[in-house]
């Protein structure tokens, strides 16, 4: 089952900096008009995570074509759910004002959760 499983990462992964670059740049052209300097700054750090994660989306669908078992494919699931988590949450509250409570660290914590699992996926012998 998880033999093509890494073309999902690879695939969400490219979305998830395709997205960042397209947000990057409203973020640099349109935003200034219309958010603070302080929603600018968390835009800033979501699209930063969002970049991070992109880029170790990638990263990891090439390691789970590489080294068989399911950690691979657990870390591209936590660098999935918690951006999805952490961004979101970020965007919601930069952009429109909106919280979404504890989505935040909750998305962070699976974030470091996801370099877990890659970082075991690459020890384990």
């Amino acid at each position: 089952m998880t033999h093509h499983l890494h073309r999902l990462w690879l695939a969400v992964g490219a979305l998830a900096g395709l997205l960042a670059v397209a947000l990057s740049a409203w973020a640099a052209h349109g935003a200034p008009a219309h958010l603070s300097d302080g929603q600018l700054r968390m835009l800033d750090s979501a699209l930063t995570m969002q970049g991070w994660h992109a880029l170790a989306l990638l990263a990891t669908g090439l390691w789970a074509e590489r080294r068989a078992g399911l950690l691979p494919h657990l870390a591209g699931a936590a660098f999935t759910l918690g951006m999805l988590a952490f961004c979101g949450a970020v965007y919601s509250l930069a952009i429109a004002g909106v919280s979404l409570g504890g989505l935040a660290p909750l998305g962070g914590t699976t974030l470091m959760l996801g370099w877990a699992l890659l970082l075991a996926s690459a020890v384990k012998q």
